[in-house]
């Protein structure tokens, strides 16, 4: 089956103004004069029980792909073929808006000394490395949209780099449609969902 045909209309009308080379320039001038919808996701807090550390935690920006380290929010239609939905973006690139849920989601806890973000912030204790494998939107046989996102954590021991632990966390949700508000939910439905499960799954770690 086809994408839907919003959705498919959408990232056709795109490759389209991408493919005219003679007029790129405009085209560029033209897409930058006209505004687009900007989203942005909220942390949602690990259990406020559990273990208590006193530890400095720091998050490395999270390694992505070049097709997932930006702005756009990736679209993948099939096996291979990736685009971008048109009409809409991120606050900051994706690995740094994940970066800021998962300190905001662990800090909210309560139950840890420090977390912030590796470029800044004391020497830490622990560091948590992450790998981000999906945050996209896949559109399924049937035309059914879904989310995905799937993340590799890795928490480190800073003065000898042992590696503490390792766990993969996935959570997909389906958009009620294919508008960017529909899909932006859907994201957040996701992350509301796995970001409490990481932040107590590296509360336990560390």
């Amino acid at each position: 089956m086809m994408p839907p045909a919003n959705l498919t209309r959408r990232i056709a009308f795109l490759g389209a103004i991408a493919s005219l080379s003679g007029c790129s320039a405009l085209s560029a001038l033209n897409t930058a004069a006209q505004p687009v919808d900007t989203y942005d996701l909220r942390p949602a807090p690990g259990s406020q029980k559990g273990p208590r550390s006193a530890a400095k935690l720091l998050i490395a920006r999270p390694e992505a792909s070049a097709a997932l380290a930006s702005d756009r929010i990736m679209v993948r239609s099939d096996g291979a073929t990736i685009t971008y939905l048109p009409d809409a973006r991120w606050v900051d690139e994706a690995p740094i808006v994940l970066q800021g849920l998962l300190v905001r989601s662990i800090a909210a806890s309560g139950r840890i000394g420090y977390v912030g973000p590796s470029e800044g912030g004391p020497v830490p204790d622990k560091a948590l490395l992450v790998r981000m494998d999906s945050f996209e939107v896949t559109i399924e046989p049937g035309g059914t949209v879904l989310v995905m996102v799937d993340l590799a954590l890795t928490v480190l021991n800073d003065s000898d780099q042992r590696v503490l632990g390792i766990r993969n966390f996935a959570q997909s949700a389906q958009a009620g449609n294919d508008s960017p508000s529909a899909i932006a939910a859907a994201f957040q439905a996701s992350l509301d969902v796995l970001l409490p499960d990481a932040a107590d799954w590296v509360l336990r770690v560390v």
